[in-house]
């Protein structure tokens, strides 16, 4: 019988087993070397009771699902091994104790499968139930308006947040409060133009911005305070920017750190509105640019953004105080559903930056540990990670060049981590993929992210969850 040496940490984490399920237990790492007979082995012994006890149905008093727009499998593996390693694990989405695929096709407006999709199409298919067509933000294929989870948990007396690294108006963040025909819709402006069907002075629900402030989320953080200097052409608040509305409205506006911080509560009376930049908010890190030859570089690692404010709250600062702001401690209080989004680890993905996708890959882990520590330690909380879609960066032989675009990393082992990005030439926006992408969770109704489920399938399991209104 060979021996095998094991250290372990105490903590809640994934291991993969049987499929796509993943169990809570102990960590078992490799004390030597990787290259020993089961050295890089991470399960330690039969984990069928470990499997079982994570599988918990019944229902939560609250959800937080965390999105990392653009997070195929291979943005996880390659931020894991170059911030963790080869045997390491990222100690927030690789904690979760139940795992699955789902896939993420969107629809032709005349019902076909469109098997690439985007962010409008994708999270409209979680927030809603119903497959759509790019660019369409929580509508049906006919233009209908489709009732959203955040909806659906407002009108049954639930606090809501939605919080996002991108401009609060960007299709993720948008497809939980709003209804409209294109996801580029932000102000009163670019929907009169663009989708006037929409338009307030047309009789319409009004622009995203415009219909986040009638759907007044308790909490909503991100960028995107560019907009809200647009004025509203008809309604109630014509003539206002969108700014003064909000205020008009009661809403609490908070734009750095120390004013997020300063914030203790948020209700339909007060809420809370953070707007963090004028756009999307600055990465946390930089590095090596892909090139034609950059695989052939030598290897070098990812630094700081000197362009990132030390006055912008992090995702998880973000997630933090969104919690703490709904997780009420009146008498009576029915629990809360919060979605929060890491947004540039697809817009960096698209840049081929390939620090600044995996930083952002690591900025949206460190929200899912916040959350993570809240729903342990509250017990009643499901918290479900997931992504809209996957993209086009690949890990490939360590060093080599390819046809398209190659970066050259330096890991925390030492090793050089050579991304590829082969859809689009140097200059060009790289493409989504329609690969099917990783689903997990922990707590109440997280089973049912295992296996092979469709991204529509997450609006029923969070229905579930908070026993809303459902099929």
């Amino acid at each position: 019988m060979h021996s095998r040496t094991f250290f372990t940490r105490r903590s809640t984490v994934a291991l993969a087993v049987v499929g796509a399920v993943a169990l809570t237990g102990t960590t078992a790492y490799a004390a030597g070397s990787l290259s020993s007979h089961g050295g890089a082995a991470r399960l330690d012994g039969d984990q069928t009771k470990s499997v079982r006890n994570a599988i918990e149905g019944g229902t939560s008093d609250n959800v937080i699902l965390l999105i990392g727009d653009g997070m195929g499998d291979s943005e996880i593996t390659s931020a894991r091994y170059y911030q963790d390693g080869a045997a390491g694990r990222l100690p927030g989405i690789d904690a979760l104790p139940l795992t699955g695929q789902y896939t993420t096709y969107s629809l032709t407006k005349d019902g076909k499968p469109d098997y690439v999709p985007d962010s409008a199409a994708t999270g409209s298919g979680w927030a809603t139930g119903t497959k759509t067509y790019d660019n369409a933000v929580s509508v049906d294929i006919k233009g209908k308006a489709q009732k959203t989870l955040l909806e659906l948990a407002k009108a049954k007396g639930l606090k809501t947040g939605d919080v996002t690294t991108s401009e609060i108006q960007d299709a993720t963040p948008a497809v939980q409060v709003s209804h409209i025909s294109a996801r580029s819709c932000y102000g009163p402006v670019a929907t009169s133009a663009k989708c006037p069907e929409a338009a307030l002075e047309n009789g319409g629900l009004g622009s995203i911005t415009e219909q986040l402030l009638n759907t007044r989320p308790d909490v909503t953080f991100g960028g995107g305070a560019a907009t809200f200097a647009e004025t509203a052409k008809a309604g109630k608040y014509a003539g206002l920017t969108l700014a003064q509305q909000a205020q008009v409205r009661g809403f609490q506006t908070v734009t750095d750190k120390a004013g997020l911080a300063s914030v203790s509560s948020a209700d339909q009376k007060k809420p809370v509105l953070g707007l963090f930049g004028q756009g999307n908010l600055p990465v946390r890190w930089t590095g090596p640019a892909a090139t034609p030859t950059g695989g052939a570089q030598a290897p070098a690692p990812c630094t700081a953004n000197p362009e990132l404010p030390t006055t912008q709250p992090s995702l998880s600062d973000m997630t933090t105080k969104a919690i703490s702001l709904l997780d009420s401690k009146e008498r009576g209080a029915k629990g809360f559903f919060l979605q929060v989004e890491g947004a540039s680890i697809d817009k960096q993905d698209h840049a081929a930056n390939a620090c600044g996708q995996i930083g952002e890959a690591i900025d949206l882990d460190e929200a899912v540990q916040a959350a993570l520590k809240f729903a342990r330690k509250d017990g009643h909380t499901t918290v479900i990670v997931t992504a809209d879609h996957g993209h086009t960066s690949q890990i490939v032989e360590a060093g080599s060049t390819t046809p398209g675009l190659t970066a050259n990393l330096l890991t925390t082992e030492g090793s050089p981590l050579t991304l590829s990005y082969g859809t689009a030439a140097a200059g060009g926006s790289q493409q989504h993929t329609g690969t099917q992408v990783r689903i997990a969770g922990y707590g109440p109704q997280a089973a049912n992210v295992v296996g092979l489920t469709d991204q529509t399938d997450l609006f029923f399991t969070i229905s579930r969850a908070l026993k809303l209104d459902r099929r």
